[in-house]
């Protein structure tokens, strides 16, 4: 791969299993480990890989360099989608299966290609449920319903269940077979048969006229792939500054056809949250009255990432009782709490008082490495199975991998590649790894280590390097130091929640600076009386 995402967050990553790389790709997971070691995919967590390499390793790599044959097929769906289409219409038409049944039928015959390349998962009936639950009770006989991106229905059924009249709910999706099964389900349940379900592309049937709904609850797709052009093109129209994944875009295209204190509810990948190109999106939400949200866990198989929703009503108002609730908890924060948050992340799962310590060592003077320093990728080999052995030689150095650091050493070395770094396909300014001082991290992690290495060594890819401004008032060993702590580890896990360890994030890490001039030694101790707290037994920070 030509670029390590995690370092510069420029992109969504979506994680996929080996196991579930391997079953796509009709291949060994053995096999699949092998194109990790060769940098082929690109791991990002214990037995996780980056969707994004998979996609593009299957389009513009299996095929050209015919690496294994049997990759090629999991290229093509599973099924004749025309065929399937003609199948299920037919069935349809003639009612030979239940219409839940054949919508089950339909979701589970996609194959994992069309999946991926439409952004696919659809919306289990439990959730539906729990989103729709607290409108149950309301006068809708006059409230109009929207799905935007309908799939078979399941969000349709839901509003029908709580009382949204037939023909006063609406729904978009690309697909035919989806839409016609739909329409059947609506028609089999109430008896009405309108064209309010249509096949057509939300986004681009908003963008030249203008609907108008009371409530809209989906489940956009998830990272659809949309080439350049089109992206751009909505992100204009919508607004969306940097926020142009499909599901961003579904919502900011929703937030347009809301009516004034209409309700929008989505299901999200949980990047949607924290990731930095998530941030205009996160702040158009924050400008309204947020009322919920919710994490539901690892809800779709074959995805690593977690399903979160939030749910906002149209009134420019910040609410002071936001519903926070994940699989364990269930309280209520004040929506400012996130607004202060570094990109407006929705750390929702952080009760208030987390978050009043987050505040409060943000209001303590510090500094950031935002334009303070230089930052480096580990060596890119393109081959490790070719360059790297476990004895050193001669025309051979030592190179450090993410595992090899610790926050007071590094491990003794176990890698060694040749000496000669025109060799490899990606490679940092060598006098980045030669730097009298730069801080070496790990960042497949969901822990903050840093080491400061003064020996010039050099670094794998599985670690990244930050070469400090002379101007910055402490030395990279007293950053280390800051960044390494068991509180800075704590805040990061309250605000980022992530096992990658992305230069956004560290870039938004205060550095307090001013400690070191009042405490000559760094302690967890020390550090935590300069910013005026105190840890519990359980762990947990409270400010003094």
């Amino acid at each position: 791969m030509s670029e390590q995402l995690p370092l510069f967050d420029n992109e969504v990553e979506i994680s996929i299993t080996i196991d579930e790389a391997a079953e796509r790709a009709k291949v060994s997971s053995a096999t699949i480990k092998n194109w990790i070691k060769t940098n082929y995919l690109h791991q990002i967590g214990e037995g996780l890989i980056a969707k994004s390499s998979f996609d593009d390793f299957l389009q513009n790599i299996a095929g050209s360099e015919k690496l294994n044959s049997r990759a090629n097929k999991s290229q093509k769906d599973s099924h004749n989608h025309v065929v399937l289409v003609e199948d299920l219409l037919s069935e349809i038409k003639h009612g030979a299966y239940g219409l839940d049944n054949i919508g089950n039928r339909y979701e589970t015959s996609l194959s994992n290609s069309y999946r991926n390349m439409e952004g696919v998962y659809y919306t289990p009936q439990e959730i539906v449920k729990d989103l729709l639950k607290d409108y149950k009770e309301i006068d809708k006989s006059n409230l109009t319903f929207c799905d935007p991106g309908c799939g078979s229905g399941n969000f349709i059924m839901g509003a029908l269940e709580i009382g949204f009249k037939p023909e006063n709910i609406y729904g978009f999706d690309i697909d035919p077979v989806a839409v016609e099964i739909t329409k059947a389900r609506i028609k089999e349940k109430t008896g009405f048969s309108g064209n309010n379900i249509v096949n057509k592309d939300f986004l681009k049937q908003i963008t030249g006229v203008t609907y108008k709904y009371d409530f809209i609850f989906t489940n956009p797709p998830w990272g659809k792939k949309l080439d350049k052009k089109e992206k751009d093109y909505y992100g204009r129209i919508f607004n969306a500054g940097n926020s142009l994944d499909t599901s961003a875009l579904f919502f900011f295209a929703s937030m347009k056809c809301l009516n004034d204190n209409g309700i929008i509810g989505l299901l999200l990948p949980e990047s949607f949250f924290n990731i930095s190109v998530f941030e205009n999106a996160r702040k158009k939400s924050l400008q309204y009255n947020i009322l919920r949200f919710r994490d539901y866990g690892k809800s779709f198989e074959g995805l690593v990432t977690k399903a979160q929703a939030f749910v906002l009503k149209n009134l420019k108002k910040p609410n002071d009782k936001v519903l926070c609730e994940t699989e364990e908890t269930s309280f209520y924060r004040k929506q400012s709490t996130f607004t202060n948050n570094p990109k407006s992340i929705f750390n929702f799962y952080s009760s208030n008082s987390d978050s009043e310590v987050i505040d409060h060592i943000f209001s303590i003077d510090h500094l950031s490495l935002k334009d303070n320093a230089k930052w480096g990728l580990g060596i890119v080999t393109g081959n490790n199975a070719r360059f790297c052995i476990s004895e050193l030689k001669s025309g051979y150095m030592p190179v450090y991998k993410g595992s090899d650091i610790t926050k007071n050493d590094l491990k003794a070395p176990t890698t060694f590649i040749p000496k000669d770094t025109t060799l490899y396909q990606q490679v940092a300014p060598v006098e980045y790894y030669e730097a009298n001082e730069k801080l070496i991290y790990k960042f497949i992690s969901s822990k903050l280590c840093f080491y400061c290495d003064k020996e010039q060594r050099y670094i794998l890819n599985s670690a990244n390097m930050v070469i400090i401004n002379k101007s910055f008032p402490i030395s990279g060993s007293q950053v280390a130091q800051l960044l390494s702590s068991e509180f800075m580890n704590w805040i990061f896990s309250q605000i980022f929640n992530t096992h990658k360890i992305l230069r956004g994030d560290i870039e938004s890490l205060p550095i307090h600076h001013g400690f070191f001039s009042e405490y000559e030694i760094f302690t967890e101790e020390n550090y935590l009386e300069y910013l005026n707290l105190t840890r519990s037994e359980n762990g947990a920070y409270r400010m003094l």
